[in-house]
Formats: C-alpha cells, sequence, structure tokens
C-alpha cells in the first residue's frame, strides 16, 4: 500500500509518562526530583491536528489538564489504543466538547469499547441518561480495515501488550504506537515511508509489556522512519537530558508539550 502526504499535519505531545506520570507521588527517586521539565511526564496522550480538525490519541487521567494547556474549540474525534486506565481514565472530560458540540466520536476495537461500556456506563450507554454525563458516538474499529476522519485516511496498526492487542495509528507519513512490546512484520509493512514515528521506551531495563530503550531504538531502525520519538517514559529510564544523548541522531525523546509539524 502507498501513502501520500495529504495534509499538513501538526503533532502535540500531551502526555509523555507512563502509567503513573512523573514525578511519582511519595516518590523521591532523582527523576522525580528533577528541577528540568521535560522530566515531568503527564500520562502518554497526543493531539494531532490538520486544517480544522482536532483528533486525540488516547484519554488518560491527566486529559483536562492537557486540555487546559493546549486549548482547543472543538473535539472531532478520540482515538483509544487499548483500554488501560492510563488511556481511558479522563473520558468523563469530554464534558465541556460535549456541551458545545454533541456527541463526541471514539474509535477502539470491539473489545475496547465493549470494557468502557462497562465501566462508563453513564455515557456509553443511551437507556436511562444521566442529563449532565457526557456521550458519544461510538465508532468500533476493524484492525484489518482504514477508516476516515476529516477526510483524513487512518490506517490501524496492530501491536502486541504482552498477550493484550493494543492498536497504532498512521495518518498520511506519521504514525504513533504505544504500549507495545512486539509487532508482527505484516503489521510493519503499514509503517513503510513515514516522516515520524511515535514509539513506547519504558526503561533501560526489559519489560514483559512494554519495550525497553535498546528494543525501542531497534525497531525504530527497522522501521526506518526519518524521525522517531519516544514515549511513554518511566522515571526508571533516566534524566530527559542524559537519554537523549545516547540515542541515534535522528531518533529523540518526546517530552511533554513538544509540538512537531510535518
Amino acid at each position: 500500500m502507498i501513502y501520500l502526504h495529504k495534509n499538513f499535519l501538526k503533532i502535540t505531545f500531551l502526555g509523555t509518562g507512563t502509567s503513573q506520570g512523573i514525578p511519582i507521588i511519595g516518590s523521591n527517586h532523582p527523576v522525580c526530583q528533577s528541577d528540568d521539565p521535560r522530566d515531568k511526564r503527564l500520562r502518554s496522550s497526543a493531539l494531532v491536528q490538520w486544517n480544522d480538525c482536532a483528533v486525540v490519541i488516547d484519554c488518560g487521567p491527566d486529559f483536562r489538564q492537557q486540555m487546559l494547556r493546549h486549548p482547543i474549540s472543538k473535539l472531532d474525534a478520540i482515538l483509544f489504543t487499548h483500554e488501560h486506565a492510563d488511556h481511558t481514565a479522563g473520558i468523563d472530560d469530554i464534558r465541556p466538547f460535549f456541551f458545545r458540540q454533541g456527541d463526541i466520536p471514539i474509535y477502539a476495537m470491539p473489545r475496547v469499547i465493549d470494557n468502557l461500556t462497562q465501566r462508563f456506563g453513564y455515557i456509553l450507554n443511551s437507556a436511562n441518561k444521566y442529563p449532565g454525563a457526557p456521550a458519544v458516538d461510538v465508532y468500533r474499529v476493524n484492525p484489518s480495515q482504514t477508516f476516515t476522519i476529516c477526510n483524513q485516511l487512518i490506517v490501524p496498526v496492530v501491536g502486541q501488550h504482552n498477550r493484550l492487542e493494543v492498536l497504532g495509528y498512521r495518518m498520511d507519513s506519521f504514525a504513533y504506537l504505544t504500549d507495545i512490546k512486539t509487532i508482527s512484520k505484516d503489521e510493519i509493512q503499514k509503517l513503510n515511508g513515514l516522516d515520524m514515528l511515535v514509539l513506547n521506551a519504558l526503561r533501560e531495563e526489559p519489560h514483559h509489556s512494554h519495550l525497553n530503550l535498546e528494543e525501542a531504538i531497534e525497531l525504530a531502525q527497522q522501521i526506518g522512519a526519518k524521525t522517531t520519538y519516544f514515549t511513554h517514559i518511566s522515571h526508571h529510564l533516566g534524566f530527559h537530558a542524559d537519554v537523549q544523548k545516547k540515542l541515534p541522531k535522528n531518533v529523540h525523546l518526546a517530552y511533554d508539550n513538544l509540538s512537531i509539524s510535518i
């Protein structure tokens, strides 16, 4: 499949931390005590904008704070990678967008939609609706089928988070994958010709369900994007400034509030 770059994309890292964020509550770890703002990491999420469209990838517990930092007038969709709380727990905070524009489109695998319905039934169920609750327009993503948002082609990319299947998303020459440990050769083929890749890199030590730094670098080189940014970072990875010095010249640690245009 050939992907043509059709839209000018702006990608903003709303958060680049792992499930506890950085600093961790009550921690005296040196990275948690760092004065470098790049070492302050909210839970991982990204805002992708093109033309008059704004899409958020994942909606974690820091979503409200992230939207106050990066105000947008409307939210066209949320793409969920998987159902874990650090990627979904902020869904209630779509209320201001819902009150202004109505039901908010959300995209996720059927398993993830079922999970969200169990946990946030007052949002996803239409029966006996609480008057102040937000509502969503649900789109169940088939990982083998593309879809469009605001005339932008979206390509799902499947990875494995230990035994859990998770989705990444490609838009033109940009792709965002988080919380993966492995990815098949067939799925890697969907990532040919990227200008920018976002990939998770948790820490230096091996982890059962996340890429560590060495694995992330190897996968980034295998995919061959012009530039790769790492996200979903633990304090155990080390200080941002120190880690960046170890990386290949076209590989970077992302940090909260970083914006890239491609």
